[in-house]
C-alpha cells in the first residue's frame, strides 16, 4: 500500500520550470519589448507631458511583431499618440516611430531620441484676423 500512495505522490508533485529554457523552447518568437533605455527617453517626454497637463495615462503592449507606448489624454479614451518599435522596419524607413489618433505617422527614423524631437516642437494657435 505504501508504494501506491509513493505513486500518486508522484503524479500530484509540480515541477519547477526555468521561464527562459520554456520561452526558447516554444517555436514562437519572444515578443519585441523596450529596453531600459528607450523606456526612459520615453518615460522623460511622457513626465514632461504630464507636467504640462497634456498627458494623463499610458499603455504598453508588447506584440509578436512591434512594441507600443500609447498616450492618452483620458484613460476610456483612444491614444493620442503611439510610439512605436517595429524591429522589421529598422532595415528601411526605421524602427521607430510616433503616430497619432487618426493613423498618421508623424516622425520615423532608425534613432529613438531623434523621432521623440517630434514632441518638442511647440504648437501655437494661430488665429484669423
Amino acid at each position: 500500500m505504501s508504494d501506491r500512495s509513493d505513486a500518486k505522490a508522484e503524479e500530484n508533485q509540480t515541477s519547477v520550470i526555468n521561464l527562459g529554457e520554456y520561452r526558447q523552447s516554444r517555436d514562437d518568437p519572444a515578443p519585441v519589448t523596450f529596453h531600459r533605455k528607450e523606456l526612459d527617453a520615453i518615460l522623460r517626454i511622457y513626465g514632461r507631458m504630464v507636467g504640462e497637463g497634456e498627458w494623463r495615462d499610458y499603455a504598453i503592449d508588447h506584440m509578436k511583431e512591434k512594441a507600443v507606448f500609447s498616450v492618452f489624454k483620458r484613460a476610456g479614451e483612444i491614444p493620442l499618440f503611439r510610439i512605436e518599435k517595429n524591429p522589421r522596419l529598422a532595415a528601411r524607413q526605421g524602427a521607430y516611430s510616433v503616430v497619432n489618433a487618426t493613423g498618421m505617422i508623424l516622425k520615423r527614423g532608425h534613432e529613438l531620441p531623434q523621432v521623440l524631437k517630434v514632441f518638442d516642437k511647440v504648437l501655437k494657435l494661430v488665429e484669423k484676423d
